[in-house]
């Protein structure tokens, strides 16, 4: 990397932060006036005053969106032209690549090193990847009597509402938005309240990209005002959300209680990360999870947050993971070489902190971090954190915790391995180290995740899918399967005379 911690430092102080509503195509203050504080977790200075939309502006985002999409100028288009143009988006895009890394890292506190290499880029080639998809996604012919001619064709729902969190604010826009865009939707952007900047920009890019007006909008705001009126929009034909159960479950209710509009749903994790006695190589697998669990402070939906080991290895793997935890301190997130930066907001970190406190409260003991640090800059960071002794039933056992804290289980067999993995309300993700394939293969088919990962974490890219069992949600980010969420079937049954 080029730039330097004082050269990252003085270009955001002249970056131009864009802090208005994107509707049909321009910037557009909020109908009231209101504004709120964007506030940035790397010292907590106010970055930009905000609109705050509300219902009116989520309705003139919509009818929008639906005019737009009426009128055919993206999903009358031929799926030539809207690769064509959506190659052009992921092009500027690019162009534009360290400003979004840079506008991201502000916004949420992450290490630059990890908006530039990872989130931006891993953005855009989710929408490059699907872009090259729109003209290969065919239809079907039944296999009916040679008097009937049967069609089944994918058409776009209409408008999609994207409701995305604030951990990877670019990067999971670009996987609902690149499936929604290839079936020739429109849509209409909630982004969380702690990181509404690179949306703001991303639609921006979208229009010099040529992406028409209205095919993309963008109403910043809160989730009780907002996020409720998108939720319960009845001109909404679909929304996709990333976020907590809480809220997942919310706007499964707004669904029923206007129209039925479809709703897709990734609801965070609580994954199990298994390190059998026989794996090949303890380092890698201790190295992978603190890195699991660290990564992001912490801030993944399907960080290994528990850690469950053979008993014959447990001290050695803890020792090791400890030992990656001291590399990992939080540092500042402009600083390239920084592994770890800041949790997203002042709450956040209560409640992470609120967490560590009930652990230990509850029993489970204590072996490294679980302190506040960096107090002074007036940001939020806290230590990456490991817990031994964990019990099945302890808080920090069963609730998501969101932060960098590592929760670590033991166990004598297989059978209570698999046990414990599959005692959790979740199911996003899980991996397994062992160097017998019996044991894999067998640990692998009994536990009920979307992902499951052996000897290695976090293993994927956008040709596979993600998403969740249990209360993780439903529907798939990421792969062809994702167009399924944004597209309705049509069968067309010709007799023939």
């Amino acid at each position: 990397m080029s730039h330097t911690h004082e050269t990252w430092a003085a270009r955001a102080g002249e970056l131009n932060v864009p802090n208005q509503l994107f509707i049909d195509g321009q910037f557009v203050p909020a109908s009231s006036g209101r504004t709120f504080d964007c506030v940035s977790p790397i010292d907590g200075r106010v970055l930009a005053q905000v609109s705050e939309g509300d219902e009116v502006d989520v309705d003139r985002a919509v009818r929008s969106g639906r005019a737009a999409f009426e009128s055919g100028c993206w999903s009358g288009l031929a799926p030539r032209e809207r690769k064509k143009r959506m190659l052009a988006f992921a092009e500027l895009l690019q162009k534009h690549t360290e400003e979004l890394a840079l506008l991201e890292t502000l916004d949420v506190g992450k290490p630059i090193r990890d908006s530039l290499s990872i989130d931006v880029p891993m953005g855009i080639e989710a929408l490059a990847w699907y872009a090259e998809a729109t003209d290969k996604v065919y239809g079907e012919v039944a296999p009916t009597p040679a008097d009937v001619v049967a069609t089944i064709t994918r058409e776009p729902l209409g408008v999609v509402g994207v409701v995305v969190p604030w951990n990877f604010p670019l990067m999971l826009t670009c996987w609902k938005l690149g499936p929604a865009l290839v079936a020739g939707n429109t849509v209409v952007i909630k982004p969380a309240e702690q990181s509404p900047l690179t949306a703001l920009r991303l639609a921006q890019i979208a229009v010099e990209a040529g992406i028409p007006p209205g095919v993309i909008n963008v109403v910043t705001g809160f989730g009780p005002t907002a996020g409720r009126a998108l939720g319960m929009h009845p001109d909404v034909d679909a929304l996709t959300f990333t976020g907590s159960g809480e809220v997942g479950k919310m706007f499964m209710s707004y669904s029923a209680q206007s129209n039925m509009k479809r709703v897709s749903l990734e609801c965070g994790g609580k994954s199990p990360n298994i390190i059998f006695p026989d794996t090949a190589d303890i380092d890698t697998a201790a190295r992978n999870a603190a890195f699991g669990i660290f990564y992001n402070q912490g801030e993944v939906c399907n960080a290994g947050s528990r850690l469950l080991v053979h008993e014959s290895i447990r001290e050695q793997v803890i020792e090791k993971v400890v030992q990656w935890a001291a590399k990992m301190q939080p540092g500042n997130p402009l600083d390239p070489k920084s592994r770890a930066g800041a949790l997203v907001s002042a709450e956040h970190t209560d409640r992470v902190c609120q967490y560590i406190e009930a652990g230990a409260a509850e029993g489970a003991r204590l072996v490294t971090g679980g302190q506040r640090l960096r107090v002074e800059t007036g940001g939020y960071y806290v230590a990456p954190t490991v817990f031994d002794a964990v019990a099945p039933d302890m808080t920090i056992a069963r609730e998501e915790i969101f932060g960098p804290v590592l929760a670590t289980l033991s166990f004598k067999d297989t059978d209570e391995a698999i046990r414990l993995a599959n005692g959790t309300i979740f199911g996003l993700a899980s991996a397994v180290w062992t160097s017998n394939i019996n044991t894999a293969n067998k640990v692998a088919r009994a536990i009920r995740a979307g992902s499951v990962w052996i000897n290695c974490y976090n293993g994927g890219d956008i040709t596979t899918p993600f998403g969740g069992y249990k209360q993780s949600g439903f529907g798939r980010d990421k792969s062809l399967h994702a167009i399924d969420k944004y597209t309705e079937l049509k069968t067309t049954w010709l007799q023939l005379y």
